[in-house]
């Protein structure tokens, strides 16, 4: 049993997360290792799980989405994840560092014509911030937006772009007052179509394959003032607001990769035999297992309790940075740690692509580096609690 079942789930918490793992075990598990092995974005898998709404799970039924809240969204990726990590990605991107930034910074207008095609995953939605040369650091971008009457022209680099090879749409955030650095960014949404965007090198990354990955380059791309996300110099503030979504993401994320490996270690256990035994009556395998389900079942509640908080946030205001950010450092470095011992338990099969081990292994790495490495995260983390800088 996890903390999982002992929590009060209403039925339509029930009925999305069974959906989710319906849809994840039948369409997408089966062609997981293919996806990953070809690095080729799933096109058909995005678009039927669009189709039955986990594209835009906490967006409003009116801008075409599912109408759910928080807890649903990471019960759903949660499963999305177990079968591949690189689909649960896309799901996130979308989801969180998309369509809710647009939802709550956005005009009427922007929901309108940004929000309904991506979250019915009709569209690819994409985030950028990173730049070759500015990553923790945002106030050191070297992109560029300069205001000329209703327009502005945006040049420069942007790197690390989760989508972008096949994305219609991207938050791109980028510097329109250089001199104040945090505060001299602003966002906008950028449409992938017009000229002066192409898309640069595609990163070739050690895991999540299949969410294509790629540098953006600007070259006097025009964007009129109505694509501006906020006002001038709101970007960072937009940022991080958005990142605070993503996080609680990138945990569901990680613990959806960290159970696949669990459950596989666990059966591997209970049949491979060595020594005239089960390898799981060792006592080196058995604490192993009994350490991976501890941490798993804390992740869940920090991820739990994370994606609460951002309900409340939208009665109350409140930000829910420390509970993301809390849920994001635990769950990530869980799953570095639970894949790690799956991979020591299965031995050489760990090691080998005929079984996923050493797939959710690579996976499991980047859920500590993006959206705020685990650095990062201790460094939020103490400075809410301490009140120092």
């Amino acid at each position: 049993m996890s903390s999982a079942d002992l929590f009060p789930l209403s039925e339509e918490h029930a009925m999305i997360r069974q959906a989710a793992r319906d849809f994840a075990q039948n369409e997408i598990a089966p062609v997981a290792a293919e996806f990953d092995e070809t690095g080729e974005f799933p096109v058909k898998t995005i678009r039927k799980m669009g189709e039955i709404g986990l594209m835009g799970v906490e967006v409003p039924e009116e801008y075409g989405g599912a109408g759910m809240d928080a807890l649903a969204y990471v019960l759903a990726l949660e499963e999305i994840c177990k079968a591949d990590a690189a689909h649960g990605t896309i799901m996130s991107v979308n989801n969180s560092l998309f369509c809710f930034g647009i939802l709550k910074f956005g005009t009427e207008a922007q929901k309108q014509k940004y929000v309904r095609g991506v979250a019915s995953g009709q569209a690819v939605g994409a985030y950028s911030l990173t730049e070759p040369m500015s990553g923790s650091d945002a106030g050191t971008m070297r992109s560029r937006a300069v205001r000329e009457g209703d327009q502005y022209v945006i040049n420069g680099r942007k790197s690390w772009v989760t989508s972008a090879p096949v994305a219609e749409y991207i938050v791109v955030f980028t510097m329109t007052a250089p001199e104040k650095k945090h505060r001299g960014i602003t966002a906008f949404i950028v449409e992938t179509d017009k000229p002066g965007f192409a898309v640069g090198k595609k990163e070739p990354k050690l895991g999540i394959r299949a969410s294509a990955t790629s540098e953006i380059v600007f070259e006097d791309y025009h964007i009129p003032v109505e694509n501006r996300l906020g006002e001038e110099g709101e970007g960072f503030k937009i940022a991080m607001a958005v990142l605070d979504a993503g996080r609680i993401g990138i945990a569901s994320q990680a613990l959806g990769i960290a159970e696949a490996a669990y459950e596989a270690s666990l059966m591997h256990a209970r049949e491979r035999e060595a020594f005239g035994q089960k390898i799981g009556e060792f006592q080196g395998i058995s604490f192993k297992l009994a350490d991976m389900k501890t941490r798993i079942e804390a992740a869940r509640l920090l991820i739990y309790n994370a994606a609460m908080a951002k309900e409340r946030s939208k009665q109350t205001g409140e930000r829910f940075t420390l509970e993301a950010s809390m849920a994001k450092l635990f769950a990530s470095e869980m799953a570095m740690f639970v894949t790690h011992a799956a991979v020591q338990i299965h031995g050489g099969l760990g090691y080998s692509k005929e079984l996923p081990i050493e797939r959710y292994f690579r996976d499991a790495k980047i859920t500590e580096i993006y959206e705020g490495t685990s650095e990062i995260q201790r460094l939020v983390i103490a400075r809410m609690e301490t009140g120092l800088r």
